[in-house]
């Protein structure tokens, strides 16, 4: 079977041995060495090439092969030693080696024509930025820090903590003052004057917890004396104010508070 090839498509005896293989479908655990070799010795009848060192290469080659297939056609000698190693074996290393690499460099050949088509821009650092130095070196700050240090570090750092946190007063509650209802205080203070009558501002005062209470309050008066319900009388400035009552005794009737503010606090 005649065969050409040129020498350019192989890097060397080993990548034109597994051209052969592939285009022979044959596995490379089995090459049948002597179809391979007459290929082989063909292809290097054909060389057009004056390098020496090139046609050295596949001189040597192809007495390899030739000394393989010498040695798997002569009978084994008989012996009770274990089997005799395959003439192929060494061969087929080298070609599975030489595979792996031509895989690599196919695989780095990818990503280098890859990276041709990404496209970068320059870097454009304003001065002031490219200026600037840090005010701490962090590889002098922290040289020597180790995990344990920084552990040690930590565990100061909350027990510092801790030891602010007053193991009484932590426990105490938060109190928040509750709004006071204007329309809630206009009942109340008119219930009272329903069932006193006549009363001084003073003593209706007296009940009230605190200063926002009594302002509103005093508002619950005056809404009170708009809506005509009672009357405030007081003799000269500064004397305690007298309210009356000015509903029939025995009224029940629930008042009409539309329009006042819900709630007013401080």
């Amino acid at each position: 079977m005649e065969i050409s090839y040129k020498l350019e498509h192989f890097e060397g005896p080993l990548d034109l041995l597994l051209h052969l293989i592939e285009k022979n479908k044959v596995s490379i655990y089995d090459i049948p060495i002597v179809l391979i070799t007459e290929q082989y010795l063909d292809f290097v009848s054909h060389m057009e090439t004056e390098d020496l060192n090139v046609v050295s290469e596949f001189l040597v080659m192809a007495a390899t092969l030739l000394d393989i297939k010498c040695r798997m056609l002569l009978p084994a000698p008989e012996t009770e030693e274990e089997e005799e190693e395959d003439p192929r074996a060494e061969l087929v290393a080298r070609l599975l080696e030489y595979k792996m690499y031509k895989c690599i460099a196919r695989e780095l050949q990818d990503m280098e024509d890859d990276a041709e088509r990404v496209l970068y821009r320059e870097p454009a650092i304003p001065d002031e930025v490219a200026r600037y130095e840090a005010p701490v070196d962090l590889d002098e700050l922290l040289d020597g820090l180790t995990l344990a240090r920084l552990q040690q570090v930590f565990e100061s750092v909350m027990k510092r903590r801790a030891d602010k946190i007053d193991p009484i007063r932590s426990q105490f509650g938060s109190i928040r003052k509750e709004p006071v209802s204007l329309e809630q205080k206009i009942g109340s203070v008119m219930g009272y004057a329903r069932a006193h009558r006549n009363f001084s501002f003073r003593q209706l005062l007296m009940g009230q917890r605190d200063r926002v209470e009594i302002v509103v309050t005093f508002l619950a008066v005056l809404e009170l004396m708009k809506m005509g319900k009672i009357g405030l009388t007081q003799e000269r400035l500064f004397d305690d104010m007298y309210i009356e009552t000015l509903e029939p005794e025995g009224e029940t009737e629930e008042l009409n508070l539309e329009g006042l503010a819900e709630d007013i606090g401080e």
